[in-house]
């Protein structure tokens, strides 16, 4: 009787410390903003290195502006290197070299083009028949007093423009993405924190920072959980993370003040609103954009 009750103890201790393993491993992870300088580089490099040269392996539902912003790089700087034309494709297992030491920074030889039948993504590849149709010069027919009117269809602003050209030197205006309070400020060393962190309620609105066009939209950068990442202007890029809900998707034009989505704790421990502004590809001080608080 005494060795059953001696197994059965014995079956509850290990049970215990297995739940309680568990709960560490849980608690042990947490946004990339509260990670060290060196647990960053570790969480978000995947890359093969071969010799000195560094190397991405692209994945399905990759895109080049999330692979560039995953490793802090210029996403025409990536382009650049890895000889990628302006309409910034790419495909599953194609290799990036990450190595853009070479090119220029902030370098305008790949700039956001106007073209919209290649997209980023790595799920769509350009296809013949689109390229054909592109060259073909469309004739306008003559004006004639008999002429019928075409009716014009209204477009959403979200998905209105996708031709839409960001000029490197139109100048922005930023605005608060978030109501809430800040929680934790921007920080380059010790606690590194590359952006700000705003508290809030599950579901409340998170708006776009400036107005461009949304080139990331996914969850495949580890510590930022949904994540929505706008270009502004060729030289800057806005990123809102830890969604609940993402209302926007890749290639839609928005508006500064647009909701874009919903504040979560997707890849978070609360609820809460991870917000960047990356410059050439490098985070900087949002507080040092975004117009005083009243």
């Amino acid at each position: 009787m005494a060795g059953v009750l001696d197994r059965q103890l014995l079956v509850m201790m290990l049970a215990s410390l297995l739940v309680m393993s568990g709960c560490a491993s849980n608690s042990a992870y947490a946004p990339i903003s509260d990670l060290s300088a060196s647990d960053q580089r570790r969480v978000s490099t995947s890359a093969v290195r071969s010799g000195n040269l560094s190397e991405y392996t692209v994945r399905r539902g990759d895109t080049l502006y999330g692979i560039a912003f995953k490793y802090g790089l210029d996403y025409r700087q990536l382009a650049r290197a890895n000889n990628i034309d302006r309409s910034y494709a790419i495909y599953p297992g194609q290799k990036l070299s990450l190595n853009t030491s070479a090119v220029a920074r902030g370098s305008d030889a790949a700039p956001l083009a106007d073209r919209t039948e290649s997209k980023s993504s790595a799920s769509v590849k350009p296809t013949k028949a689109k390229t054909k149709t592109a060259q073909k010069t469309v004739k306008k027919p003559k004006n004639t007093q008999n002429e019928t009117k075409v009716k014009k269809t209204p477009v959403k602003p979200a998905t209105a423009g996708k031709s839409v050209t960001l000029a490197a030197n139109r100048k922005l205006q930023w605005r608060w993405p978030a109501k809430g309070r800040i929680v934790q400020g921007y920080s380059s060393s010790g606690k590194v924190n590359k952006g700000i962190n705003f508290l809030g309620e599950r579901g409340e609105s998170v708006y776009a920072a400036e107005s461009g066009k949304v080139v990331y939209v996914g969850s495949g950068l580890l510590g930022y959980g949904n994540l929505v990442i706008i270009n502004h202007n060729q030289t800057y890029l806005s990123a809102y993370g830890h969604n609940s809900k993402i209302l926007v998707k890749e290639n839609d034009v928005v508006k500064v003040g647009d909701k874009i989505a919903e504040i979560g704790s997707s890849g978070a421990t609360r609820n809460m609103l991870h917000f960047e502004i990356r410059r050439n590809g490098s985070p900087v001080d949002p507080k040092k954009y975004l117009p005083k608080r009243r």
